[in-house]
C-alpha cells in the first residue's frame, strides 16, 4: 500500500472544489438511475411536487451525488451497508428497494442472505424476520418479471428517493 495521498479528485467522487450544484446533482442522477433503474427515479419524479421538489433535489445532489459517487467502497459494500440500515431502522419499503439495487449493483442472493444473517445478530431476529420475508417477497416478482417491472409493484408505494 502505498503513502501517497489520495488524488482529491479520486477521493471526492463528482463532489470536486469547483463542482457546480447542477454538476453534483447531474452525478448523482447518473448514479441513481444505474443503482435504482431509470423507471424508479421517473416515478419518483412524476410524484414530486412543489411540497417535495427540494427533497428531491436534496436527496439526488447529497444521497447519490455525493456518497454514492465516491470511490472509497464499491457499490456493492454501499448496498450491504445500505440493507443493513434499513433493517436496523425498519424501513420495509426502502430495503425491498435496496435489495433490487443490489442486484442491481451485483450481489448475489446468497450475499444478500448473508447480509441479512448479520443483521439478525446486530440489529434483532425479529427486524431480519422481516427482512427476510421482505427480500422473499422481492425475489419472487423479480423470478415472474424482468427488473424494470419489478422496480416497484404497481400496489406499493413508490419510496421517495
Amino acid at each position: 500500500m502505498s503513502g501517497a495521498a489520495p488524488n482529491r479528485g479520486e477521493r471526492n467522487g463528482v463532489v470536486q472544489p469547483d463542482a457546480t450544484s447542477q454538476e453534483i446533482y447531474d452525478g448523482g442522477m447518473v448514479v441513481r438511475r444505474e443503482v435504482l433503474g431509470a423507471a424508479h427515479v421517473d416515478r419518483a419524479n412524476a410524484n414530486k411536487d412543489e411540497f417535495t421538489d427540494d427533497f428531491q433535489d436534496m436527496i439526488t445532489r447529497i444521497a447519490w451525488g455525493g456518497i454514492w459517487t465516491r470511490p472509497g467502497l464499491s457499490r456493492q459494500m454501499r448496498s450491504a451497508v445500505t440493507i443493513t440500515a434499513m433493517v436496523a431502522h425498519g424501513h420495509w419499503e426502502e430495503l425491498a428497494m435496496h435489495i433490487r439495487a443490489a442486484i442491481t449493483n451485483g450481489l448475489s442472493r446468497d450475499e444478500i442472505k448473508e447480509i441479512l444473517l448479520q443483521t439478525a445478530i446486530y440489529c434483532g431476529v425479529p427486524a431480519a424476520n422481516t427482512a427476510f420475508k421482505t427480500a422473499q417477497q422481492v425475489f419472487q416478482v423479480l423470478d415472474s418479471t424482468d427488473m424494470d417491472a419489478a422496480a416497484t409493484p404497481d400496489n406499493a408505494p413508490t419510496p421517495p428517493n
